[in-house]
């Protein structure tokens, strides 16, 4: 793998966290719906479980997805009026689109890169 892409993908991530992320953790956190301690505790082992669980089998995952769902879960069990299913319906929006989106543009930084980078032989 070439330095490049290496470079390219860390500073990706890390910008897509420093500029992205604290939005997620807000929505999931404070917006989606309140958790208690005990609420929170059981939505990130609920996570966390099906995590390792999954991993374990090979089945490939989204840990944002995961927690997302735990969240929604554990909310859920007090009412479910307790969730604003219009911010879940947004979140399941975003990752809907998010696969088509990210081909599109994996294809428009092909085209526009392919030629000033070096390909391997």
């Amino acid at each position: 793998m070439p330095l490049w892409v290496i470079i390219g993908c860390y500073a990706a991530i890390a910008l897509g966290t420093y500029f992205g992320g604290w939005r997620i953790v807000k929505t999931l956190g404070m917006r989606l719906t309140k958790l208690q301690p005990v609420g929170g505790f059981c939505a990130e082992t609920g996570g966390g479980v099906t995590i390792v669980l999954l991993s374990m089998l090979g089945i490939p995952l989204s840990t944002t997805h995961t927690i997302s769902g735990a969240i929604v879960g554990a909310g859920s069990v007090r009412r479910l009026s307790a969730v604003r299913w219009g911010i879940a319906r947004n979140i399941v929006w975003g990752w809907v689109l998010t696969i088509p989106c990210s081909a599109i543009f994996g294809v428009l930084l092909e085209f526009m890169l392919r030629p000033i980078l070096p390909h391997p032989k």
